[in-house]
This record gives C-alpha cells, sequence and structure tokens, in this order.
C-alpha cells in the first residue's frame, strides 16, 4: 500500500513460528497455526473459496454466494471466520460426497466475526461450507464501496474493492488474515455494459441472473485475502506485452486511459526491473493499473496481486495539468505496488507485527528503482539524505515504536501504517545494503523470496538469509537493534590530528525530542568517516569507536548519508566543516545541514551554526540546497508567528530568496532539470507566504488570465498559482474557484478545485468550506480532505468543527482512518489547550489501544510550544546580526 506513513519480547512470541514449504500457485499447504498470530480459532483452515457476488450499485448493497474448502484440524462443533456488516442464509457444512448439514449462523459484530453451528461435533477432515449472504457497499474505501465522479454525460458510480488490513471481511465470510493464504475463484454478475476486473484474467463471461453478465475469473493463486480485487464499472483498458509473456494494462475510466499510458510504461520497465532483481519471474498471467476517481485518508494506492489500486491522482497524467512531480509521483507509485508482487503478494508477512516486510520493503524498492531508471531527477545523489533523516523527525519522540511492533487488533493495525513502518523501514533497509554490500544484500533477498514464495515469513526469515550471504558481519545483531527498539542514534564525533593522520573519536548516544535526560538505548551502529583527501574508513560503533584517516583536513561522519543517525560535531569539527562546505558533495552538504537544524532545535547546536549554513549556499548552488535553505526560511517564519518580528525576518528571508528566483523567472526554459522546475515552483509559493507583494499580484494576474484562456497557465505552473489564489482569496476570488469547480466534469481537476477552496487564509471563507464538506457537492471521498486542508492553515477551527459534526464527518472517513484522522487535524497548533481537547476526545471516542496517533500529535503540539520558546531568542539574534 502506497501513503499523502515492540521489543525483542514481541519477536520471541513470533519467532519459533513453523514455516510452510515453498508451494507452487495451485498447492494448498496448511498454513503454520500452531504458534502464529491469530484472532480465530485455531481448529479449522481454508483452502480454497468459490465466491460469486451480484452488487446492487444502485442500493448501495449486494448479494454473494460462497463454498468454502476447508479442512477442519481438531473436532469441534463450530466453525468461526470473520465477517463484518452480514446477513447470512442457506448455509451448510459437507463433507465429501456427504449430505448437507445445516449450521446456525450467530454474529459478534463486536469481534468481526460470525459462528457457524453444527448439532454434533465435526470429525477432522474436508469438508465444503456454503452459504449465501448480503452485505453493504460502502462509500469509503473499506470493503467493497462505490465512486461517483462526474463526466460530460453526468454522473456516474464505479464499484471497487479495498480488503487491507482486514476489510475483505466486508466483502466475504473468510478468514481474513494474512497468515490464511488460500486460493480464489471469482465470479460477479454485472450490467452488461460495464468492465468488470479481477485479480487474474477472465475466463468465460454469459448469462447472469436478471439480465445481467456473468463474468468468471481464472483460479487465483495462493494468496491472503486482502489481496482479492473487484472493480466493476464503465472502463476502458489498454495493454502492452511485459517479459515472460506478462500482459501488463492499465484501466481508467472510458475516456481517461490514454491518461495512463506513462503508467503503463512505467509499470513494464518496473517489471523488468524487478524480474531480474528478485530472480524469481512475476508469477501471474496479467498485472494491471487500476485508476480510480476521489481519493482516501488512508492510502493513494493498493497492491492487490495482478489488479493494483490507484487514485487517480497517482495514476493519471494530463499534459495541460500534470507537471514533473505529478510524473515522479506515478512512476513511485507504480515502483511501490509492484514491489509488492514479491514483497507482500508472493511472501506475506504472518501477522501485522512485522507489516514492515511489506511496506519498508517496497518504499526501499521504490527509491533504489527510481533511482537506477530515473536517474535525472536527483542529478545530485541526494535521495539518501532525505531518505535517512524523514522519518527521524517522529522517530526522535517518546511516543514512537519499533520497527517491528506489536500488534492485537484490527484498529492497531491500522495505525501501523504510518512514517515508522514505511519511512524508517527503508532507511534501515537503506543502511543494511550499503553495510553488507548490494550483491550480498540481493543474494540475501533472492533467497528469502524463492524459500518462502506462496508462504508466510517473518524479519528473523529474510534476516538469516542475509546473514548466510554476508557472514561474519554481525548482520542479524546491527538489523536487531534497529528494527527491535525505537529511537535514533546520535554520533558524537571529535577529531585530533598529530604526525600528520587524524584519529576521529566517535561515541554512541540517542538523538531525542522530547526526554533531553532520557538514558541512550544501544545499538551497533555503522559508520563510514571520509578524510579529506577522499579516503573513507567504515567501523562498527558499538558504544564508542576511533578511526584514523591520513591527512589533517576536516573528516565528515556518515559519508554518503546512509547511515541511520544524526551525528554531532566538536564544534572545532564543525566550523572546519562549515569552512570546507563548498567541497562536500551535495549529498553531504545536505546532511550536514539537516542535522545541524535537528540537533539545533533541541539545544545541543546554535542556531546560528544552520543558519550560517544557509548563507553558504551561492546562487548557482544546487537546486537540492536551494530548496533546503528556502524550507528552512519557511520553518523559521513558522517560528515568528504572531511576533512583531516577523516583518523584519520575512524581509531577511525574501532577500535571501528572491535573487535566485530572479534567476530562475517564472517560466520554464529549455533544459530545466526536473530538481530546477520544482524549485521554481516552491520559491513561488515560500515567497507568497512570506509576503512577496509583487509575486501573490503576477499569481492573479496569471489566474485571470488562465480563467479567460485555461491553455495560457502552463502545466508547471498551474497547481502553484491557483494555490496561491485560493490560500489569499477574498470572498469574490473564492466564488469564482467554486465556479469552476462545479462545472469541472473531469474528476481529477474537480478534486483539485474543492481542495483549493479549503486552503483559504480568511477564517470566514474557511468555515464555508467547512460547511461545504458537509454537503453532497464536494463528494463522499472529497469532503473529509477539505475538512484536513481548512486544518493546514486553522487547524483549531477544523478540529473543533469536526468534533462538533463527528456523526457526520465519520461517514466521510475510511472507519480505519478515524483514529488518527480526528488528532491529526489538530497537529499543526501551538495552542496549548488543544493538548487537553484532543486527549479529551480520545477518552471519549478512540479505543485506549489505538491512541499512538492522539499522543503522537499532543508530544508533538507540547513540544513545538516548548522549544519555540527556546529557539526564538537565538534565530532573532542571529537576524540582528544580519543587520535586521
Amino acid at each position: 500500500m502506497h501513503r499523502s506513513l515492540v521489543a525483542v519480547a514481541i519477536s520471541l512470541a513470533l519467532g519459533g513460528i513453523a514455516q510452510a514449504a515453498p508451494a507452487d500457485a495451485g498447492t494448498t499447504p496448511h498454513p503454520p497455526l500452531v504458534r502464529a498470530t491469530t484472532q480465530l480459532p485455531r481448529t479449522v483452515v481454508p483452502s480454497h473459496y468459490a465466491i460469486e457476488v451480484t452488487p446492487h450499485a444502485d442500493r448501495l448493497a449486494f448479494d454473494g454466494k460462497v463454498k468454502i474448502d476447508l479442512e477442519v484440524l481438531v473436532p469441534t462443533d463450530r466453525i468461526v471466520l470473520q465477517a463484518l456488516g452480514m446477513t447470512f442464509a442457506n448455509s451448510t457444512l459437507a463433507a465429501a460426497g456427504g449430505t448437507p448439514m445445516p449450521a446456525r449462523v450467530s454474529l459478534d459484530e463486536a469481534a468481526q466475526t460470525a459462528t457457524f453451528a453444527f448439532a454434533a461435533p465435526l470429525a477432522p477432515g474436508r469438508y465444503v461450507l456454503s452459504t449465501d449472504y448480503a452485505g453493504t457497499i460502502n462509500t469509503q474505501a473499506n470493503g467493497l464501496f462505490a465512486l461517483d465522479y462526474p463526466t460530460a454525460a453526468g454522473k456516474k458510480r464505479a464499484l471497487y474493492t479495498q480488503f487491507e488490513n482486514s476489510d475483505a471481511r466486508r466483502f466475504v465470510p473468510s478468514w481474513d488474515e494474512p497468515n490464511y493464504k488460500a486460493t480464489f475463484d471469482l465470479a460477479v454478475n454485472a450490467p452488461a455494459g460495464d468492465m468488470v476486473v479481477s485479480n487474474m484474467p477472465v475466463a468465460s463471461t454469459g448469462a447472469g441472473p436478471g439480465g445481467l453478465r456473468r463474468t468468471v475469473f481464472k483460479t487465483s493463486p495462493r494468496m491472503s485475502t486482502y489481496l482479492l480485487f473487484l472493480g466493476v464499472g464503465d472502463f476502458e483498458r489498454a495493454t502492452l506485452a511485459g517479459d515472460n509473456g506478462t500482459e501488463i494494462g492499465v484501466i481508467a475510466q472510458r475516456g481517461k486511459v490514454g491518461q495512463a499510458r506513462y503508467a503503463l510504461d512505467a509499470s513494464r520497465d518496473v517489471l523488468r526491473e524487478y524480474n531480474d532483481y528478485f530472480g524469481v519471474p512475476y508469477p501471474l498471467p496479467k498485472l494491471d493499473n487500476i485508476a480510480a476517481p476521489g481519493r482516501s485518508q488512508f492510502f493513494s494506492a493498493m497492491e492487490n496481486w495482478g489488479a493494483i489500486f490507484t487514485f487517480e491522482y497517482s495514476l493519471l497524467l494530463d499534459p495541460a495539468t500534470s507537471n514533473v512531480s505529478d510524473e515522479q509521483r506515478v512512476f513511485t507509485t507504480a515502483a511501490h505496488e509492484i514491489a509488492h508482487q514479491w514483497f507482500g503478494n508472493l511472501v506475506t508477512m504472518a501477522w501485522w507485527d512485522d507489516l514492515w516486510l511489506n511496506e519498508g520493503f517496497a518504499t526501499w524498492m521504490e527509491g533504489r528503482t527510481t533511482r537506477k531508471l530515473h536517474p535525472e531527477w536527483d542529478q545530485d545523489h541526494v535521495d539518501a539524505a532525505y531518505t535517512s533523516r524523514g522519518p527521524m523527525v517522529r522517530d526522535a519522540y517518546a511516543t514512537t515504536h519499533p520497527v517491528v511492533q506489536h500488534v492485537e487488533t484490527v484498529e492497531q493495525a491500522s495505525q501501523a501504517f504510518d512514517g515508522i513502518t514505511y519511512g524508517k523501514g527503508s532507511a534501515v533497509i537503506n543502511m543494511l545494503e550499503d553495510y553488507v554490500g548490494a550483491d550480498a544484500w540481493r543474494a540475501g533477498v533472492r533467497s528469502y523470496i524463492a524459500k518462502r514464495a506462496y508462504g508466510n515469513a517473518l524479519t528473523d526469515d529474510l534476516w538469516a538469509e542475509v546473514d548466510r550471504a554476508a557472514p561474519g558481519r554481525q548482520f542479524t545483531q546491527v538489523a536487531h537493534d534497529f528494527t527491535l527498539q525505537p529511537g535514533v542514534p546520535l554520533i558524537k564525533a571529535s577529531a585530533t590530528c598529530s604526525n600528520g593522520r587524524t584519529t576521529v573519536a566517535l561515541e554512541q548516544g540517542e538523538f531525542t525530542v522530547d526526554r533531553p535526560d532520557k538514558t541512550p538505548l544501544r545499538w551497533r551502529v555503522p559508520v563510514a568517516v571520509r578524510g579529506g583527501d577522499g579516503t573513507v574508513a567504515k567501523v562498527l560503533v558499538d558504544g564508542k569507536a576511533s578511526v584514523e584517516l591520513p591527512g589533517c583536513a576536516p573528516v565528515l561522519v556518515n559519508d554518503g548519508q546512509k547511515g541511520y543517525f544524526r551525528t554531532l560535531y566538536a564544534p572545532a569539527q564543525f566550523k572546519a566543516l562549515g569552512d570546507g562546505f563548498a567541497g562536500l558533495p551535495v549529498v553531504d552538504q545536505l546532511g550536514l545541514m539537516l542535522d545541524a537544524s535537528a540537533l539545533a532545535a533541541v539545544g545541543l547546536q546554535p542556531e546560528s551554526d544552520m543558519l550560517d549554513l544557509t548563507t553558504k549556499v551561492p546562487l548557482d548552488g544546487s537546486p537540492n540546497l536551494w530548496q533546503l535553505v528556502a524550507g528552512t526560511l519557511g520553518g523559521i517564519d513558522d517560528l515568528y508567528q504572531g511576533n512583531a518580528r516577523q516583518p523584519a525576518f520575512r524581509a531577511y528571508a525574501r532577500t535571501r530568496l528572491s535573487p535566485k528566483f530572479e534567476q530562475l523567472g517564472w517560466e520554464s526554459r529549455a533544459g530545466d532539470s526536473a530538481t530546477t522546475k520544482q524549485l521554481r515552483t516552491s520559491l513561488i509559493g515560500i515567497l507568497s507566504t512570506l509576503g512577496d507583494d509583487k509575486v501573490v499580484a503576477e499569481a492573479r494576474r496569471r489566474f485571470a488570465a488562465f480563467e479567460a484562456d485555461p491553455a495560457s497557465l502552463p502545466a508547471d505552473l498551474r497547481r502553484t498559482v491557483l494555490g496561491i489564489v485560493a490560500r489569499n482569496a477574498d470572498a469574490a476570488t473564492w466564488d469564482r474557484l467554486h465556479a469552476l469547480a462545479r462545472k469541472e466534469t473531469t474528476s481529477l481537476l474537480r478534486d483539485q478545485y474543492y481542495g483549493l477552496l479549503a486552503s483559504a487564509k480568511d477564517p470566514a471563507l474557511a468555515q464555508r468550506a467547512l460547511e461545504m464538506a458537509l454537503t453532497d457537492e464536494p463528494g463522499a471521498t472529497n469532503a473529509a480532505d477539505m475538512i484536513a486542508r481548512v486544518a493546514d492553515e486553522h487547524p483549531e477551527m477544523a478540529f473543533a468543527f469536526a468534533v462538533a459534526h463527528r456523526a457526520q464527518v465519520d461517514q466521510l472517513v475510511d472507519s480505519t482512518s478515524r483514529a488518527r484522522y480526528y488528532p491529526g487535524l489538530a497537529a499543526g497548533s501551538v495552542d496549548p489547550a488543544m493538548v487537553g481537547k484532543i486527549r479529551s476526545f480520545a477518552e471519549a471516542h478512540i479505543a485506549p489501544t489505538s491512541r499512538r496517533d492522539t499522543e503522537t500529535v499532543a508530544a508533538g503540539i507540547e513540544t513545538r510550544i516548548k522549544l519555540r520558546a527556546k529557539r526564538f531568542p537565538q534565530v532573532d539574534a542571529w537576524l540582528q546580526r544580519q543587520g535586521r
């Protein structure tokens, strides 16, 4: 799934799990249930589902029939499986060649189970459970759901499914847990004019009940329930031939499939790369990517095996409105979801504790593959700096969690899809691959995939294979340090030079934002140190270590920035690196700046260290450096909010950024790199936020021209210009944007307009957007996003509104996202009173086991307020030294 993000005892609790033997797609070995985590009795296992569904899209309901081949392992008088929001009829159980016996069905909505009870105990053996059932078509992405969208011919409705993590039970009664793998046959009765798509190719079509057409799909490979997919609608499909005979397809609403051509080509290229990397060819006959209008608060795409689901904004490209960032999003989303076809689909984590095996690895493969196939997007090779630093923002708080985390409930499983699982998982893999070498890492991954194909696995199964490929490196111990405990290591570095050689002393501590007196955890940290002559020494820091390098030039810790740690240099070493800043590779310049900023924020370094570095970036410096300079100054502007000195700071920031923007200009030029194009739009946006009247006026002028002729606004500037106009809108301008939204018949652009309406600084206009979100106008999946966008400017207002209208807002948010959605609205607040309000809401409406996001947001607000008070005097003193 693509996303907009535990202790050793847990590993031990699952570590003894037996592994199923590798299986071909058609075999059904027993899953390793003896010690695997499950919320169901361990008495029965499924092997095959034969499902027939008849959706009634007009009344948001469906009918179903299922026959489940299963094996009773021990005598029992009942079969318990997962089901939610269903009614049942005609339920029977039969042994092979036996007489069907009736089942009495009872439901437990709280436990999300259905129990099929029998008059006498069942002997161990094979049976077929048959039942008719009925369920609900939802309006958010849970189970089988409907999405309405505008077209030139009027509103249309399409149906899709979303089952991860635990919503297949809304579609079919099932053992809806990753460890219970089975094969699936699916038949669908739908209107003859609709296209029906699932994981496998169509086997046959024919007459169905009530004048419908019956579509039957080929049998799936053995897989987990959350990977099953169904889509029904007025679609078109385009295909091309991939390697090994795989048919690669894209599916979109009628008239839009041409906008998926880029995604189609990207899928072909990515699939070829993965076939080679994993050493196991993609095993299904086809791989479709299905575009859907709307959005979710939870995800942007889902890796259903052979039938990837992707919201249109991450799959379609309109040449008139899409820019290079859109291209990158489409490519990286495809790279992420296709990686799941191996990591997640072919080999699946045994339980949600090891979700990172799916998401962290897919995130890492996404980055690796993008760098390889599109090197022009990262010409300075800076991705490593952001891969490693991004998750540290969350990981440095007390509310963080280990990469491998304990999951007990459905809600906790949903919360596990976060920045630690995705971002830190990817960063740790990046570091571990660098530690053992790319060849050894890939050899371990290939062995892991081959041995556990069509089965389930634990994190330690992957570590065992890499350890075998790279013996003698303490690999598993290092991997455990970074995945079984939370937090960010801090490497303190000092250097002395004698007789022409530099000795670097390294000491490991812990970087924390909100626990300054915390006793550091202990990690074995792989560290690469580069000397002034380019010599690189690598060492495993276990508490303390030292390295020697030739010469007396400044040394850089974390060469290439792949290590997952912050670096705190002794003042003399930091000054030396600052003096030689221009000579560092761009990735290391970024790493130095990112660490200095984070360390200054918590008082471990002077604020002036980072701010001085921003002055060292020359006008012709890397666009990546200028992006960081602009982002840093924009962040400091937030620090000055409400302070009388803010105009002075903004004047300085504009003086610093304007020359670079004047160099770039408003219009793209031939030969502009992707990073240059992105820097241009970033500078326009930040300068407008900093009160640059000329930039705002020019954006308004271009918007007026756009209203007369949409082609007058280049795709590269469209979203930026409209965003500035919307943010600074008065009532008349807001009404003009509203009119554009109402008349737009392209779902992707219509969604963008309603998002713009929610971005106004004017509180009265923000209130209008909130009220609009509760109407039918923006659409069921845009409404929650509008409230969240209002929260970007007005967090207190948005949170209060959502809480006051909770019954309505609940219907606008995926059920699995509510525990994070409401507290998330307040995340940008600096009002101390919000902490109590968030916690009071959680106590009333969020289960105690599902309050991690509540505590994360609360801690963020409290810490931001505290650090703001400490940081401001230093920043203001530096600003005054600049003559402001």
